[in-house]
């Protein structure tokens, strides 16, 4: 079992708030994530464009392209709600220098006392955990999902807002779970497996299906 660590919140200001980079400007997602950056106090000092294309983000940081050239020396956050899309520029960062990816959970938040979050993860505000929970690495969850106890989410697992998952839950990696869906207890849903906004999950969904409707078939 893997150990369970301690989440420590900066306050805003506080000198040990980390600095951070954001990679991938592209993204409409990423301004909540600089809303939770401003929140903890972190600073970003650029955000990189990674692909062609029109820039989501608001002005708080320069706005950098991406080169062959670049080193990427500072801790980056993945600030893309796609599986494929997070993976990818995973690997492109750490192609370009990128070694420390911290775990950013909103502030407004609530989390149990035992839990074990990998790195890169991305809690967005107003969503509440259960205990046990285990948040595997570069998962994403957004705004308020409320996720039960003893939650198994796999690595580059997305989970959509809104969304109900009950207790002894399973998420493979590459998951993908949308907006205001519902699991019900025990349920296994598996690897890059999509879940349609609004599905009710009442059975296990094998690797790589895509399931919709209530009850989701």
């Amino acid at each position: 079992m893997r150990s369970q660590r301690r989440i420590v919140r900066p306050h805003p200001g506080d000198p040990g708030a980390p600095p951070v980079v954001l990679f991938g400007a592209g993204s409409p997602i990423i301004v909540d994530v600089q809303e939770s950056c401003a929140r903890l106090g972190w600073r970003i000092t650029a955000v990189v464009k990674n692909v062609p294309g029109d820039v989501h983000a608001s002005g708080d940081a320069p706005i950098v392209e991406a080169t062959p050239a670049m080193r990427l020396a500072e801790p980056v956050m993945l600030p893309l709600f796609s599986p494929a899309n997070r993976r990818h520029a995973w690997h492109h960062a750490v192609s370009l220098g990128a070694s420390t990816f911290p775990s950013l959970i909103d502030p407004t938040s609530i989390l149990p006392r035992r839990i074990d979050i990998a790195e890169g993860v991305y809690i967005n505000a107003g969503c509440t955990i259960g205990a046990a929970a285990r948040i595997g690495r570069f998962a994403f969850i957004n705004r308020g999902a409320s996720l039960g106890h003893h939650l198994e989410l796999g690595e580059f697992a997305s989970i959509g807002p809104g969304v109900t998952i009950a207790g002894q839950v399973t998420v493979g990696a590459d998951a993908m779970i949308g907006a205001g869906a519902v699991v019900l207890p025990g349920i296994s849903i598996g690897r890059g497996a999509i879940v349609a906004a609004g599905a009710v999950v009442h059975r296990d969904v094998p690797d790589g299906a895509t399931v919709i409707g209530r009850p989701a078939t």
